[in-house]
């Protein structure tokens, strides 16, 4: 049976000539109804596929023709077929984030790397921080904190020091971000059934703002986060070059 392959790519220019090549070669089906979908780009154009393909069943596999490319294979255009039937599957469940903003507006996003706060103005953020309905930091101040699944623990909650978790592991990492009291609060591990609450304390004075896969939330005065089993993001890895094994290596560099 022919495998339908359907291409996707970034606009960069290196993005797009490598999907006109790959098309012409190995043919392009719509993504609706394709085996398997090819995308061109590097890790920021791979969370936006697989964002919006959430809903399609069809795995995702990513070359890479952008900078990092943590979530993307090596590009080739020779033996994609080969490479495909062989490829190994990493499935990642997102996380639900409902954003709560000064004037009461309700956003809701989802993220596969992390949900981070980030102060917006030039004091620190003050956040409470409570984990299943318990308050288990009255007080942090600091630059801004995140939740980060085992996909986005070697994104930017790694550059602030944060833990690399296995993708097998069932936790989320909760990592602080230039925290100035607790000063040396470095932030914690969480089963991944955690339901998180982070509430702005003295918004108005101190205004912070809510990214989800750098999809932005200003103003807001509250931020609930947790896990969402009922969304399984398919990515393909070729063998021996899976997120386990990228995860694992990235803690011997």
């Amino acid at each position: 049976m022919t495998l339908r392959i359907a291409f996707c790519a970034s606009n960069a220019p290196i993005a797009q000539s490598a999907k006109a090549a790959l098309s012409a070669r190995y043919g392009d089906h719509a993504e609706q109804g394709a085996d398997v979908i090819v995308a061109l780009g590097g890790d920021g154009f791979m969370l936006q596929t697989l964002h919006r393909t959430e809903a399609n069943p069809a795995p995702v596999y990513g070359m890479n023709r952008g900078t990092v490319g943590f979530l993307m294979n090596e590009y080739g255009e020779q033996g994609l077929i080969e490479r495909l039937s062989a490829a190994e599957e990493e499935v990642i469940n997102p996380l639900r984030m409902q954003a709560t903003c000064l004037t009461g507006t309700l956003h809701h996003a989802l993220a596969i790397n992390e949900v981070s706060l980030l102060r917006a103005g030039p004091q620190a953020a003050r956040l409470r921080i409570s984990v299943d309905g318990r308050v288990r930091m009255p007080e942090l101040v600091c630059d801004g904190a995140l939740l980060a699944t085992p996909a986005g623990s070697t994104a930017y909650n790694f550059s602030a020091h944060g833990p690399i978790l296995p993708i097998g592991a069932d936790v989320l990492a909760l990592t602080a971000m230039a925290a100035f009291r607790p000063r040396r609060w470095r932030g914690a591990l969480l089963p991944k059934t955690a339901e998180v609450c982070f509430e702005v304390l003295d918004p108005a004075k101190r205004p912070v703002m809510a990214e989800a896969d750098a999809r932005a939330v200003q103003d807001v005065v509250k931020v609930e986060i947790r896990s969402d089993p009922s969304i399984a993001h398919r990515i393909l890895f070729d063998p021996g070059h899976g997120l386990e094994e990228r995860l694992i290596r990235e803690q011997f560099v």
